[in-house]
């Protein structure tokens, strides 16, 4: 009979092949005991008498079995099973911990997660894609969702407000693969970033006097840059006083005003039929007396009626793009408005732009995974047929440590913005210093 072995061991020769002794008995175990559970009708019972239940099975079935496992070993064995039918399974400890923001499981082998910006290897395994499939499904079954052969892919959001996307075979080829990506339960606050010397003070209190003072404002970045944390960030210098409609694809901003109507889209049903899209809900919003319109990411042919909106009363709204540079995000921006009017001339959808949007924000994930705001921009004008900005705050990536820390400072170029003036008949007068300075991060 093999010796009962813990899974905290610490490491010595030989003890990786003992620890996976470890794994394929809790596995075995784990395996008879789905079969005998009714895992359906033990959902539906009270959690405590539940534990009782499984406690007692599997007393019975490592007496039948003979298989030797240690008290603490059991004690987990319990755990895991109540996660498989009251929760997500082996993703449930990585959900209960507050360090993880992304969870990604490429098949039931392999799960990774994202601490302080930086992917690591994760030791929670799923038995089979079976296993996976049906933590899956019971995620996108929670809110009325369904994901199958005929409908292979499907974004989803937890109870806590984080955002799921699942793709299943035929479309995954080695198996059912699953991203999470977690929001904090506290909002980050704006003097956060500054603490975490995501930008400044200077660009911060200038980014703060831009949204008081209803100037439309871009949001662009990469994936996982931090650009619906900045939305939200910048949302928080909007005034109680003002009714804000927010549209998203899956509602992930966390507004604090009293006023603040909310709106999702809605995904095709059974039938391919029922679906709700961005461009609809930005129509749909006009017609809700707001104040101010916040997207929470443009990425369609929603793009000119967002422009259209800006331009027609509701200064003041904010939206985000996936871009890498401002100049990049304006010519998405133009890409979409063409999307949704194919006959609208090229000048005009810039003269639409550039008349909408006054300021785009970079934010920008670094390769040590921290995230900056890399550059301010303002939109000027036209020129011909080209739209002309000047930047007004910069990040500028200077080396990167041994330890592989990005070193870089934030400057100010020294350039007055345009929209001081309007800031200043508003009553702000900014420093003469804004402007200038440099500040190192390390």
């Amino acid at each position: 009979m093999a010796p009962s072995i813990a899974p905290s061991e610490p490491a010595r020769p030989g003890s990786h092949a003992v620890r996976q002794q470890y794994l394929d008995l809790r596995a075995q175990v784990h395996r008879k005991l789905l079969t005998r559970l009714n895992l359906e009708a033990l959902a539906r019972t009270d959690r405590t008498r539940a534990e009782s239940e499984i406690r007692a099975l599997i007393g019975q079935l490592l007496v039948e079995e003979a298989i030797p496992i240690s008290l603490s070993e059991r004690d987990t064995l319990v755990s895991e099973v109540l996660d498989d039918v009251f929760g997500l399974g082996p993703l449930e400890p990585l959900l209960r911990d507050t360090g993880v923001t992304d969870i990604l499981v490429n098949t039931h082998r392999h799960v990774f997660v994202e601490r302080g910006g930086v992917l690591q290897r994760a030791s929670a395994t799923f038995q089979d894609d079976q296993h996976l499939l049906r933590i899956i499904d019971r995620i996108v079954s929670r809110i009325g969702r369904r994901i199958d052969e005929s409908s292979p892919m499907v974004d989803a959001r937890l109870e806590d407000g984080s955002r799921v996307n699942a793709i299943i075979p035929p479309l995954a080829v080695d198996g059912p693969l699953l991203s999470i990506r977690r929001f904090p339960a506290e909002r980050l606050q704006a003097q956060h970033l500054v603490e975490r010397r995501s930008l400044t003070q200077p660009m911060l209190d200038f980014l703060a006097h831009c949204v008081r003072l209803r100037l439309n404002c871009l949001v662009s970045g990469g994936t996982g840059a931090g650009k619906t944390t900045l939305l939200n960030v910048l949302s928080g210098f909007i005034s109680d006083r003002e009714r804000i409609v927010t549209i998203e694809d899956a509602a992930e901003l966390q507004l604090h005003q009293d006023h603040v109507a909310r709106l999702e889209t809605r995904p095709a049903n059974i039938e391919g039929k029922g679906a709700i899209r961005q461009r609809q809900l930005v129509i749909n919003a006009l017609r809700m007396r707001p104040d101010r319109i916040v997207v929470g990411e443009v990425r369609g042919e929603e793009a000119l009626d967002m422009l259209q909106a800006m331009n027609t009363g509701h200064d003041g709204s904010l939206t985000t793009v996936h871009a890498n540079a401002p100049r990049d995000a304006l010519a998405r921006i133009e890409t979409m408005v063409a999307m949704g009017a194919t006959n609208l001339p090229e000048r005009a959808i810039r003269q639409q732009i550039a008349s909408a949007i006054q300021v785009v924000v970079q934010q920008t994930r670094l390769s040590d995974g921290s995230r900056r705001v890399t550059s301010i921009s303002e939109i000027t004008g036209m020129e011909g047929d080209v739209i002309t900005m000047q930047e007004i705050f910069l990040f500028e990536k200077l080396g990167v440590t041994q330890e592989g820390r990005v070193i870089g400072r934030f400057r100010a170029t020294g350039v007055r913005p345009k929209c001081g003036e309007r800031l200043r008949a508003s009553g702000v007068q900014l420093p003469a210093d804004m402007f200038e300075g440099v500040m190192d991060v390390r």
